[in-house]
């Protein structure tokens, strides 16, 4: 897998905005995302949503948009898309990874959940790698809702030596 340390998100603009409209998935892909001009366009009319370039360094290879509902209090990472040039290259790993991290730091959730259609076989298996499990749950387009649990790091043991 490709190594995090170049990989990074830049909020949509309106100097990027294009570039990220004509990233593209394969064919076979479209029935489980919106196309990115589509997000976007959603995004646009509901101001809890921030959409995101990912980059690599300085190349795009993909988008994401995530955004806390407060009626919910639920935190989700909703739309992931790399670009069909980088995919089975690792990025999408990484890209979640680092959005789970930016996501449980920025709103200070400890569970971030996200949706997926049944035969989407391989975003089911990069999700359960990572940790997120099926909660019994369905969207409202029939989608599967996954949940992702943070995993708090261990406060540091006080020693008898420093009492």
């Amino acid at each position: 897998m490709k190594s995090t340390s170049q990989l990074h998100f830049e909020e949509v603009t309106p100097s990027n905005r294009t570039e990220i409209e004509k990233l593209e998935i394969f064919s076979e892909q479209s029935g489980f995302i919106e196309s990115v001009s589509a997000c976007l366009q959603e995004a646009d009319a509901l101001d809890l949503w921030r959409p995101v370039g990912i980059y690599d360094g300085s190349t795009l290879i993909g988008f994401a948009m995530y955004g806390f509902f407060p009626e919910l209090g639920e935190l989700w990472l909703d739309r992931l898309l790399i670009d069909k040039r980088y995919q089975h290259k690792g990025y999408g790993g990484q890209a979640v990874l680092a959005l789970l991290d930016r996501l449980s730091t920025e709103y200070g959730k400890d569970t971030i959940y996200l949706s997926v259609y049944g035969d989407n076989t391989g975003a089911i298996q990069l999700y359960q790698r990572i940790g997120f499990c099926f909660n019994g749950r369905y969207d409202t387009k029939g989608e599967r809702i996954m949940e992702y649990h943070v995993k708090k790091e261990a406060a540091p043991q006080a020693s008898r030596t420093n009492l």
